[in-house]
């Protein structure tokens, strides 16, 4: 396609040059959208350097699952080779609609992008949960607690992480493929009715499937002769008072003030234009990122005089090996939200700023052999998103 069709003069068509006059015009077949998309491809960084795995995916680019009652798609190790700790499904249930009954031998966590859903859960002792979620909840299921979700009035859109890189959705341990799957009469001893009792349940797994909303909580409560379970599966995320910094907020949210996450922790990250998600790590394991709104760009250096740099919009997957260094800096004009996730029961992370202001000064400054000011720079106290006036970043 020509670059007029896009809208934009030829002029304006983005060439891999750098203004030191490195590279060249780009003549041939290309896919200028992408281009415009991913300038730091296009024209990395002086700095990038080596060989790094491809760290981003985007959900606009897996296969869609239709189904009556709403869709899913999924980003595992197939479409993200390097993401071996977490893998990510998008999901989008009409009002009514129903993933079945189901459970995973994986943890699964959620949350909620729009729209509202009844969760439902029994665990191994009989205990049961009921809830409805909204717009920044999130819930968490352990793995092999069997569970539901159905979409309430307005339906519901929701991301789901599990703690494995290699799960798919597509095949998990569903209650209608168990049925259709074990044989009538063991299915008639099993329930004590007659055989006939089995003549419409489905043939195969439902998966997602079409009904009507749910009525109001209480009226679909049920009793267990055990209670509830001990621990609440679902937790208000923007009901957390957020770390203020400047540039943007930061909650965290993991075994500590989340209980029943054992196995996953989280922080959301608000960074507003101009401000980034400063120099760091996390050392106790990779992290997978989902980006809610905005755009922005990371740069992971990975030792060895190795770096590469991406860039990221909203639905995009990102992805950092185990305690590499890297930041997130918001590129565009409105503000960046992201999710930082983990395969581990604590939030942890190691800020540049604060090891260098906490080491001895001599040191950092014969270390790097680093200026005054510098030096002055440095703060004790950890700001994870930051912003400076005069030193941030702005869409040219």
């Amino acid at each position: 396609m020509k670059p007029e069709a896009y809208g934009f003069p030829p002029s304006a068509i983005p060439q891999p040059i750098r203004p030191d006059g490195a590279g060249g015009v780009d003549r041939g077949p290309r896919d200028l959208l992408r281009d415009w998309e991913n300038p730091d491809l296009l024209v990395p960084p002086v700095t990038d350097a080596g060989l790094v795995p491809n760290l981003k995916y985007s959900f606009s680019d897996a296969h869609m699952q239709l189904n009556q009652g709403g869709w899913s798609r999924e980003v595992t190790v197939r479409e993200l080779p390097i993401a071996k700790t977490l893998a990510g499904v998008n999901m989008s249930l009409t009002p009514g609609g129903v993933r079945e009954l189901h459970w995973h031998q994986q943890a699964e966590w959620s949350y909620m992008l729009l729209g509202h859903a009844r969760i439902t859960a029994v665990d191994q002792n009989g205990r049961n949960f009921i809830a409805d979620v909204g717009p920044g909840d999130l819930w968490y299921f352990p793995p092999g607690i069997p569970h539901s979700i159905q979409g309430l009035a307005d339906g519901c859109e929701f991301l789901l992480v599990f703690d494995d890189g290699s799960f798919s959705d597509l095949n998990t341990l569903s209650i209608s493929d168990w049925f259709a799957h074990t044989p009538r009469d063991v299915l008639s001893a099993n329930f004590g009715v007659p055989i006939a009792a089995f003549d419409s349940i489905p043939n195969g797994q439902v998966y997602i499937y079409p009904s009507s909303p749910p009525g109001p909580l209480a009226s679909q409560k049920v009793e267990s002769p055990y209670g509830t379970v001990p621990e609440s599966f679902s937790h208000r995320l923007l009901a957390q008072e957020p770390m203020r910094i400047p540039g943007g907020t930061v909650r965290i949210v993991d075994s500590t003030n989340f209980p029943a996450s054992k196995t996953i922790a989280a922080a959301l990250v608000e960074i507003v234009p101009g401000g980034m998600r400063e120099l760091h790590w996390h050392p106790n394991n990779d992290e997978w990122q989902y980006y809610l709104t905005g755009q922005g760009r990371m740069t992971v250096f990975t030792g060895n005089g190795t770096a590469r740099t991406f860039d990221y919009r909203a639905g995009d997957v990102g992805y950092v090996p185990f305690a590499t260094g890297h930041y997130v800096q918001n590129t565009g004009t409105e503000t960046l939200w992201f999710l930082e996730m983990f395969k581990a029961s604590r939030f942890e992370d190691v800020s540049l700023n604060q090891w260098m202001a906490l080491t001895p000064r001599e040191l950092v400054q014969s270390n790097l052999n680093a200026s005054p000011e510098l030096m002055h720079s440095l703060r004790k106290e950890k700001w994870p998103v930051v912003k400076y006036p005069g030193y941030s970043y702005y869409p040219r």
